[in-house]
């Protein structure tokens, strides 16, 4: 079976966060760091299986501490597991206050992707192998997220089979 060292896949993405990124609470809005999440964490995958990937699932993005226009906002991403043709991805969010210099975790994500062939099918793709003590926590850890997301999959496979599509007035 083909494999990959987890460094392989890993890539980082600094941004400033300027007055149109912050919300009214002046922090950076949700919205706009889950896009970059999303962004860094399909390099990372790509890079893992050098194939054409898709997102299959945000399993979570935790907000710990707000960033807010003196910071900084430095993502590091890397492919941690993989299944058959999925790869679970971790994205941690360190902020930096620009002028005391100051770095914290802001937040920590962890997606889901599915490698593609040229007809959109799924693939196999090479094992993740990791090297570094944080690797290696993340890849004993993943069979367990993997589970969850299994179950909450199919939990919401329920919730879709109840809820209605129809127009209010309809």
């Amino acid at each position: 079976m083909e494999q990959r060292f987890v460094r392989e896949s890993r890539c980082f993405k600094t941004s400033r966060v300027f007055p149109p990124d912050v919300n009214n609470h002046n922090t950076l809005f949700g919205g706009k760091l889950m896009a970059y999440i999303d962004d860094i964490a399909s390099i990372a995958a790509t890079k893992h299986c050098r194939r054409s990937v898709v997102t299959a699932s945000t399993d979570s993005v935790d907000f710990l501490h707000p960033i807010r226009p003196s910071d900084s906002v430095c993502m590091e991403a890397f492919v941690t597991w993989t299944g058959h043709s999925s790869m679970e991805v971790f994205v941690k969010i360190v902020k930096e206050d620009l002028l005391s210099g100051e770095r914290l975790i802001a937040a920590t994500s962890f997606l889901t992707f599915v490698a593609l062939d040229n007809q959109k099918r799924p693939v196999p793709v090479p094992a993740a192998v990791p090297e570094t003590e944080e690797e290696i926590k993340l890849h004993e850890s993943a069979p367990q997220r993997a589970e969850m997301r299994r179950q909450r999959r199919e939990e919401s496979k329920r919730l879709a089979g109840f809820l209605t599509v129809k127009q209010p007035w309809e």
